[in-house]
């Protein structure tokens, strides 16, 4: 027991230094060799494509961004223009063109049926257990009416009267199409305090009024014709002007200030949104209600309730800038640089266990040396077990001992 206590002490005392064997193999040299190329290749690489060599980038950047749609249209036996399918006007990056429209007209506060036959009755009884339940036009009252056909009964409802029936079947506007939106973009650097608008220098006032986007002909062009936009998705207003649909448009801002500002130029991306509930038949497409109120003479408030089907457009603004920098630039080629070590390991693997005669290279690569045999080496003779062998040559400055592949047995 005393001498595991003991063999335990002196085994935590002690020392491990480095030992350098150099060993002249040519297939692991080369292998050392390719290992180190493609590890530095691939950091260096990865330190410029990335992008590390720049200074922190600067993705908070400042945006504005204005719309402007145009276009006439006909629904419903009127002409549409931008007054009656945009929302909201002031043209935000938010906004919605209208596709189909439903209206339910002279809508007053009282006691109506529902329509549609979501809670069909035939006594109060049936009604009286949805009573509170709050539907589109109002809320249940428990008492069952017979509609004016007085073949079916629902259940009455307080609440907008008539209710609106949204199953009638209406045309969409087709149009849409054809309408153009404006889009007007300023962004900002804060970092560097750089502003930058979506019209290139080159452009005049003419060039935007008749030009028209394409991303190979004509890309920095901001005038969009909706029918472009949804194609890009791969989409068509015959798929979204019935039920409506989300359509994002990204202005994406990449720039490298080290260049001239001039080549600070946007990209456009387009997307449909609400692609996962495309297929959906509960909450598939987009719409959304409004009502324009009014008084009658003795001072009754009714309204005209719209329910619109629309195509949204979310404009999105992403950037980031970046400049030259040399400290991040050494700071991530050194650490590249280090990672050269790992050829060192991948090579040892295969020194010390694969290669015919590693027994031999371990033996010379790990060998312990206590003090007591430091201290007879002293006395020892050049031929003793401590003395290097013949062939063996000894760096005085490094430590290294050089081994020939060749003199290993086979």
């Amino acid at each position: 027991m005393g001498s595991f206590v003991w063999g335990a002490i002196t085994n935590f005392f002690t020392y491990e230094t480095t030992k350098s064997v150099v060993v002249k193999s040519w297939s692991v040299g080369i292998i050392n060799r390719i290992v180190q190329l493609l590890i530095i290749s691939y950091f260096v690489g990865w330190v410029f494509i990335h992008e590390k060599a720049y200074q922190a980038e600067d993705t908070g950047i400042e945006s504005s961004v204005m719309t402007k749609v145009k276009g006439f249209g006909y629904h419903n036996g009127r002409v549409m223009d931008v007054a009656d399918y945009v929302f909201p006007q002031q043209g935000a990056g938010i906004f919605c063109i209208m596709t189909k429209v439903i209206v339910t007209k002279n809508q007053f506060q009282g006691y109506c049926s529902e329509v549609g036959g979501m809670f069909k009755c035939t006594k109060d009884e049936d009604c009286q257990k949805h009573m509170g339940t709050i539907l589109s036009n109002g809320v249940i009252t428990g008492v069952c009416l017979n509609s004016s056909n007085e073949t079916k009964a629902f259940c009455e409802s307080f609440g907008w009267c008539p209710a609106e029936n949204d199953r009638v079947r209406v045309k969409p506007m087709l149009d849409v199409s054809n309408f153009t939106i404006f889009i007007k973009n300023s962004v900002r650097f804060p970092k560097f305090d750089v502003t930058r608008g979506n019209f290139i220098s080159t452009m005049t006032s003419d060039d935007i009024k008749n030009c028209t986007y394409h991303p190979e002909t004509n890309p920095y062009c901001p005038i969009f014709r909706v029918n472009d936009v949804l194609s890009y998705t791969n989409q068509s207003v015959r798929d979204l002007a019935d039920k409506g649909g989300e359509i994002g448009i990204n202005i994406e801002w990449k720039c490298n200030f080290d260049w001239d500002i001039e080549y600070c130029l946007p990209k456009y991306k387009f997307t449909r949104l609400d692609a996962p509930f495309a297929k959906n038949a509960i909450s598939s497409g987009y719409n959304f209600r409004f009502a324009k109120y009014f008084l009658t003479e003795n001072g009754t408030e009714f309204r005209t309730l719209h329910k619109a089907y629309a195509i949204r457009f979310d404009v999105m603004v992403t950037g980031k800038g970046g400049k030259f920098d040399i400290i991040p630039t050494l700071i991530n080629l050194v650490a590249a640089f280090t990672s050269v070590g790992l050829g060192t390991v991948l090579c040892d693997i295969i020194l010390l266990n694969f290669l015919k005669g590693a027994d031999q290279y371990k033996a010379k690569k790990f060998e312990e040396v206590s003090a007591a045999q430091v201290d007879a080496s002293f006395g020892r003779s050049p031929d003793s077990q401590l003395s290097l062998k013949p062939g063996i040559k000894s760096s005085y400055d490094s430590g290294a001992i050089f081994l020939d592949a060749s003199d290993q047995p086979v």
